[in-house]
């Protein structure tokens, strides 16, 4: 079995889960600040997927989606990159993995890329935009739409609000946003929603960034919601209120979450998040003040 990938069919689509990097990313109460109680009561079924029995951090992947639907091809938060520069998170620094030729082996060319999804301009989740070509960065999929939260792109680019003493948001918008943008294959979305066809449709999510969004799927009986960063360990379903350390807006990151989460419940949308890391989605149902897991898929 190729643990680089997991293959999930949602009525007429296709996802397939292509993995980048993963390992231990800190202890939980770095990460989620106020969750140790949520954590520790939960503490027996997070470890081995989802924290490291010896060390007790959390364990996350980074990896991308990619859709196959109606003869397109869709790949959503395309990763760190190799060769970049983040100062504020030496782990992603430099990077030199075979994520291209994993995209391969799953039969991703990409010239046959037709849509890259951006949930929001974190690096991990924009890198794998660009690719490094006689000293300059260009797309890496010439033939795609960008898809980038207009919030996030006024944020973090360079007049925006973003301010950080590491210059990571500086770096990572000048190799991975603004080349795509320069080359006219961006579309800066803004408003209620954003529908990429008639299954697939963009929702804001604000919180983690200004501009985050989740991406909600529909085909035939089936549904789900990829959820960015509104989640980064399934932990955070008991304790929905907690957010994580990197959220611009805490508050308007739980808002996001809670709401996100209920509506999943209730209308029996697989979770698809980011970063989990083993078992990569989940059904979910109401629970207390929190949610609980119904089934791994």
């Amino acid at each position: 079995m190729d643990t680089d990938f997991a293959r999930i069919t949602l009525g007429d689509i296709e996802i397939l889960k292509v993995e980048e990097v993963r390992g231990p990313f800190g202890q939980p109460g770095e990460l989620f600040p106020g969750i140790d109680d949520a954590w520790r009561a939960h503490e027996e079924w997070l470890a081995p997927d989802f924290q490291d029995p010896d060390s007790g951090q959390v364990l996350a992947a980074v990896q991308a989606w990619v859709l196959r639907v109606g003869g397109r091809t869709i790949v959503v938060d395309p990763g760190v990159g190799n060769g970049r520069e983040r100062p504020g998170t030496p782990h992603f620094s430099g990077l030199d993995t075979d994520f291209p030729q994993r995209l391969a082996r799953a039969g991703v060319r990409p010239e046959d890329v037709d849509v890259v999804v951006n949930t929001h301009v974190h690096g991990d989740h924009v890198g794998w935009n660009t690719r490094a070509q006689d000293g300059s960065w260009v797309p890496t999929f010439p033939n795609a739409t960008y898809l980038v939260p207009r919030a996030d792109h006024d944020y973090y680019g360079p007049d925006g609000a973003a301010r950080t003493p590491h210059d990571n948001h500086r770096f990572l918008f000048a190799d991975s946003i603004a080349p795509v943008v320069e080359a006219g294959q961006a579309v800066l979305w803004e408003g209620d929603a954003y529908r990429i066809d008639e299954g697939l449709v963009l929702e804001p999510a604000p919180g983690h960034t200004p501009g985050s969004s989740v991406l909600r799927l529909a085909s035939g009986a089936d549904r789900a919601v990829f959820v960015g960063d509104l989640l980064h360990s399934p932990a955070q379903f008991a304790a929905p209120t907690c957010s994580s350390a990197m959220c611009v807006d805490r508050a308007e990151s739980a808002a996001s979450r809670v709401r996100v989460l209920r509506r999943a419940a209730d209308e029996r949308e697989l979770v698809i998040p980011a970063h989990f890391p083993g078992p990569v989605a989940a059904e979910i149902r109401r629970e207390g003040s929190g949610f609980a897991v119904s089934r791994w898929q």
